[in-house]
């Protein structure tokens, strides 16, 4: 195969599945080392980023002819976690449905407002209901960006309900304001801008 040029929402797991491989195959070969060392999380790359994907072997299997042989495709999943708030609350004990890819995933959020699932490698997305669908919020699987980029710290703060505007990479007043609110609620050092501190809570807030 060679290097591939990631899109927006590719992530190191739906890579593999489309390439059939594990995706610790691809995310620990040595030309990726750079890149995992750069991005840290397989299911966090940018736009542009590069990856090696290596030739695809052929597995043989020698059987009788003469009878019926069952094989099983072992699939790739991964998990998907997501923390709800109301005006920086957790929204505890909450009835909702997850449906990605047309296919539902139901549960009640924790004590702390959270929810988990394991899903397909490759999915997409779909929406969040909640409130027996008086609430419906679109959800993406696999296009949050690093925080080391600007785009990534605002997708974060969009997340958990800090208004920072357009995931465009620019750092203007919106993304200011909330940076500047997620600081004042977390007691952290109140400057409007991305600094170290900030940084780690938001990834302590949303991995």
């Amino acid at each position: 195969m060679g290097k591939m040029t990631v899109d927006l929402g590719d992530s190191i797991p739906s890579i593999a599945k489309q390439n059939g491989f594990f995706w610790e195959t691809i995310w620990n070969h040595g030309q990726n080392a750079a890149l995992k060392a750069k991005r840290k999380d397989p299911n966090i790359l940018f736009p542009g980023d590069e990856v090696f994907v290596p030739e695809l072997l052929l597995k043989e299997e020698t059987r009788p002819t003469n009878a019926k042989h069952k094989f099983k495709l072992k699939g790739e999943q991964v998990k998907f976690k997501l923390q709800l708030l109301m005006l920086g609350e957790p929204r505890k004990n909450e009835p909702y449905t997850l449906l990605i890819d047309g296919k539902p995933y139901q549960g009640t959020t924790d004590g702390e407002g959270k929810l988990e699932h394991v899903l397909p490698a490759d999915a997409q997305g779909g929406k969040l209901i909640l409130r027996a669908g008086k609430e419906q919020y679109p959800v993406r699987v696999g296009h949050l960006n690093p925080i080391d980029e600007i785009s990534g710290v605002q997708q974060r703060l969009n997340n958990l309900g800090f208004q920072a505007g357009d995931e465009d990479g620019q750092m203007n007043d919106s993304l200011k304001a909330a940076l500047s609110a997620f600081q004042t609620k977390y007691k952290l050092n109140v400057t409007g801008e991305i600094d170290g501190a900030t940084k780690s809570k938001l990834l302590e807030c949303h991995p």
